[in-house]
């Protein structure tokens, strides 16, 4: 068996520290494009007003020119649409529900992207490196699992970007990336070393690939799951006639939007998710000889599987929408979190090697 290429594992370690001021960077852009956006949307709020009393006199604003309207939806010209396929953000009460790249050119925003592929550039290097000095892949205690699932997180973050404008999730989503290489470097830090037999096999490529990037797609959920339950609660009070305090949220879909496009991801990963379940089982026959001996790992994984699979039924076909099923989406996540963290720290099993002293 080869030795550990020292020069490789500090470069790795180095290579994970610029990624990580990269992406504080990058955080910090994203934290002043929605802020900068929303004194812009301060700064029009004479505008707005002035535009509420021309709707209490039946007319409405549009294009720079004045036209009649048939004024009779009450509250849902306030922001709360009863369709995401028929609202383009251009009230400036949320942004468009298609979440496609408009026109209006948000310089912090490009600064904040190009930053991001800058240091999820870097963090690939990073995890490279880090598979080049133990002559494996990278992904063999938590250490490595929690610093991959964070370039995950970023690459599919940047390439949603490619077709979607989700630059909103940007603080929310690099700030999670930031706490996984925190969390790696302080408190699952582990040397660079080899695996023990159990993981010496090619499923591991297979099972804790397609479960990192399941888990890459679960923590974008999770973001705009959050952001729904904010949005939700600050429409209903705009819809009800009291002052917005988050116009910061105007850069933000509504939660209907956000919550169709939580779905459809959800119900991809719940596949990435299923397939994680069943190689780990395959895995399992291979190295232990049974599929399934109900390891809390095991039966952990399981539970997540089962908390996704009861939100998209219920929702499916239940009608749990709205906050119910953000809810939902939430704590599928955190059961992701507990395994991750909790379950790898303080229960022992058969897969306790992929702990802190792997």
């Amino acid at each position: 068996m080869p030795g550990i290429n020292e020069g490789f594992a500090l470069l790795s370690e180095q290579f994970m520290l610029m990624a990580g001021f990269a992406y504080v960077v990058a955080f910090c852009a994203y934290t002043w494009d929605l802020f900068s956006f929303s004194k812009v949307a301060k700064a029009g709020l004479a505008t707005e007003t002035r535009g509420e009393a021309l709707v209490g006199a039946g007319v409405s604003r549009s294009g720079g020119k004045m036209i009649g309207q048939d004024l009779g939806a009450g509250p849902l010209d306030r922001g709360v649409r009863p369709s995401s396929k028929t609202h383009d953000g251009a009230d400036g009460i949320t942004a468009g529900d298609t979440m496609r790249y408009g026109k209006v050119k948000r310089r912090a925003a490009r600064v904040a992207v190009a930053l991001t592929v800058v240091a999820a550039t870097v963090h690939g290097l990073a995890v490279l490196f880090r598979g080049l000095a133990a002559g494996r892949v990278p992904w063999g205690n938590m250490y490595e699992f929690c610093t991959t699932g964070g370039f995950a997180v970023a690459l599919v973050f940047l390439i949603v970007l490619t077709r979607r404008d989700l630059r909103f999730l940007g603080t929310f989503v690099i700030g999670l990336v930031l706490v996984m290489i925190f969390a790696a470097s302080s408190a699952f830090w582990t040397p660079a070393g080899h695996l023990v037999p159990a993981l010496q096999s090619y499923w591991l490529v297979i099972h804790v690939s397609i479960a990192v990037l399941t888990s890459a797609l679960f923590t974008l959920t999770f973001a705009m799951s959050v952001l729904q339950l904010i949005q939700s609660r600050r429409e209903a009070a705009v819809a009800g006639g009291k002052p917005d305090k988050l116009r910061v949220m105007r850069l933000v879909p509504n939660a209907l939007s956000l919550e169709n496009m939580s779905y459809r991801i959800n119900g991809i990963a719940f596949v990435g998710w299923t397939l994680t379940l069943m190689f780990g089982s395959i895995w399992a026959e291979k190295a232990w000889g049974r599929f399934w001996g109900w390891d809390t790992k095991e039966v952990w994984t399981f539970v997540i599987w089962v908390v996704y699979a009861g939100y998209l039924h219920a929702r499916a076909t239940r009608g749990w929408t709205g906050t119910r099923a953000a809810w939902l989406s939430i704590v599928g996540y955190l059961c992701v979190v507990f395994n991750f963290t909790i379950v790898n720290l303080y229960f022992s099993g058969l897969h306790s090697y992929a702990g802190v002293g792997s």
